[in-house]
């Protein structure tokens, strides 16, 4: 067995098909499914059971798993030895957060980083749901709440704060709000109930509000009809400075405090290009909620 043939199994076994696997690798599937067949005889263990569904891990499968990932994760620390200024993070990294996270704090944080480090490509996946880093959808993750499952190593980023808001304008229109009782009879604005991937998302209900007229599974399009005089709902305070437009109500009597984690797949700890980027964005997320909240 060598690297290669551990690489198109890695494939399959995160694609779940020929097809998807042959896309990423720009081999012809049929031919993919032959080096599969090879290494499963070369093994004298079946790999995947074909179903409807598409290809999934025997026991055997889940085992070399393992194994391939390490090896993978060591050939990733190898090329990162051998390239670039020593110091200096080069190649690309791709990470997954969610979208408020990813509008309002990675920008400007990642901009940062790659400022310091010239051959350093990132992509920032802005996706309302929890990601796949066996899959290998993203190299990092940040996420709401702490993982109890899988093998992640997990770090606690940063507590951030969120707050009752609504603008200036439909304050004026509809009315001062100076306790939790004003909020009945307002059109509130938040997530879409059978869409909230995470329970640290569901603020409202917390609050006690039981309908939401407006809402999306975007923290963007809250804020944009929050902004636009709406109606009423919960907005990070680190976006509150791109939206001037707000105000906070009533923080002293709802507030409400969450945290971000930095999730990896447990074999890059090896991996000291992962190591090292993963310590700076750790530094400038702190530093940028800190600086943002203190403006909100």
């Amino acid at each position: 067995m060598d690297w290669d043939d551990l690489r198109l199994f890695l494939a399959v076994a995160r694609a779940e098909s020929l097809s998807g696997a042959g896309k990423a690798l720009k081999l012809d599937p049929a031919t993919l499914g032959r080096r599969i067949a090879r290494l499963e005889q070369g093994l004298a263990a079946r790999l995947f059971v074909k179903s409807p569904q598409g290809y999934a891990l025997t026991e055997a499968g889940q085992r070399l798993l393992v194994h391939a990932e390490r090896a993978e994760a060591a050939m990733a620390g190898a090329a990162e030895e051998l390239r670039g200024v020593p110091g200096s993070l080069t190649g690309q990294i791709r990470i997954g957060a969610p979208d408020g996270c990813a509008n309002y704090l990675l920008p400007q944080v990642l901009a940062a980083i790659c400022d310091g480090n010239p051959g350093l490509e990132v992509q920032i996946v802005a996706l309302p749901r929890v990601f796949n880093l066996s899959k290998r959808e993203a190299d990092l993750a940040i996420a709401v709440s702490r993982p109890e499952a899988g093998r992640l190593t997990v770090q606690k980023l940063t507590d951030y704060h969120l707050h009752l808001a609504a603008s200036r304008g439909y304050l004026e229109a509809h009315g001062a709000i100076d306790s939790p009782a004003d909020l009945r009879g307002r059109r509130m604005i938040g997530y879409i109930p059978d869409m909230i991937f995470d329970k640290e998302l569901d603020y409202l209900a917390e609050i006690g509000v039981a309908h939401v007229p407006l809402a999306s599974n975007s923290v963007s399009v809250q804020l944009n009809w929050l902004r636009h005089g709406a109606g009423v709902g919960v907005v990070h305070d680190f976006a509150l400075p791109a939206a001037p437009e707000l105000v906070r109500l009533i923080p002293d009597q709802i507030s409400l405090t969450r945290a971000f984690w930095l999730i990896r797949h447990a074999d890059d700890g090896r991996v000291e290009r992962l190591n090292r980027f993963a310590d700076l964005l750790a530094q400038g997320l702190r530093r940028e909620v800190v600086r943002l909240e203190a403006l909100a």
